[in-house]
């Protein structure tokens, strides 16, 4: 199998409109399930400051890039991963409203973000940057590969994690390309900022839904027994992210590269028919539907 197989084409979209701001959006919108809401309310909550962490550790090495097809897929990454932060900081506002003391979490990511950017080598935080990309390409995979996982979720968020997914497969193996084929980072130092990027998300997953969740008013032993339950559902043998462990453990083998793995099977769906209606919102109803 060559590493082309299942390559996509990165396709730049814009200004697209998801009715995130919409007030009738449930404050539990994952199926009245609080835990679940707010688990990935706080995982996207840093995906504006993730998607420029992303963009600064690709365009470090932009000026050493001499292939003209690899320069020009930085040029849509990037444009890309713009959209996504558009997008996500118009939901961070309705987490605002909520009570989320978003900008004081935030706060503590972007110091993280900066110092890694201030202290770690270049080509360290692009082996970063390649992990976690690795991880949001995976989103697809986890919310979209099996029906049940986002049953019940409002279908304005369900479409713009989709479309988001969708585009984080399209682009899976830019930053990977930069590091391997420019920055030439070694086995060794990708391996270790994978290890690093998975400490750090399971990390940042539990923290973050266990702050919001006392800041939505639940207390002491009650969290404690939501943690309880909901940990099963994502860390389980059949969770959220255990679901993924063979695909984030292939990423460790020697000659892995990203197109190397299958794109999701309801990818074609979502593209078929955001090009038919130009509706994000269609597409990624369209795409739940063709979920196993």
């Amino acid at each position: 199998m060559t590493t082309t197989s299942f390559k996509e084409d990165i396709v730049v979209r814009k200004d697209l409109d998801f009715g995130i701001t919409d007030k009738d959006i449930p404050r539990y919108w994952m199926d009245g399930d609080a835990f679940k809401t707010r688990v990935i309310d706080g995982v996207q909550m840093s995906f504006p400051d993730g998607e420029r962490y992303f963009i600064s550790s690709v365009r470090n090495f932009k000026d050493k890039i001499t292939d003209p097809e690899l320069l020009k897929a930085v040029k849509d990454f990037s444009f890309q991963e713009g959209q996504h932060g558009k997008v996500h900081t118009d939901y961070n506002k309705r987490l605002k409203e909520q009570g989320v003391p978003v900008d004081k979490m935030l706060h503590v990511i972007t110091k993280i973000m900066n110092r890694r950017l201030q202290v770690l080598s270049p080509e360290y935080n692009l082996a970063m940057t390649a992990a976690l990309e690795h991880f949001t390409a995976m989103m697809a995979e986890m919310f979209f590969a099996r029906k049940e996982v986002m049953a019940g979720a409002d279908h304005r968020v369900r479409a713009m994690l989709a479309w988001h997914a969708v585009e984080e497969m399209e682009h899976k193996a830019v930053a990977f390309d930069v590091m391997q084929k420019v920055a030439k980072v070694g086995y060794f130092k990708r391996s270790l900022a994978m290890a690093h990027a998975m400490f750090n998300f399971t990390l940042h997953t539990l923290v973050f839904t266990w702050i919001i969740l006392g800041t939505d008013g639940f207390k002491g032993w009650t969290r404690f027994k939501m943690y309880a339950k909901g940990l099963v559902w994502l860390l389980g043998p059949k969770g959220l992210y255990s679901s993924l462990l063979p695909k984030l453990l292939n990423y460790f083998k020697p000659g892995f590269h990203p197109w190397q793995d299958p794109t999701v099977h309801n990818y074609g769906v979502w593209l078929e028919t955001f090009n038919k209606t130009g509706n994000p919102v269609e597409a990624g109803e369209a795409m739940y539907a063709a979920a196993h």
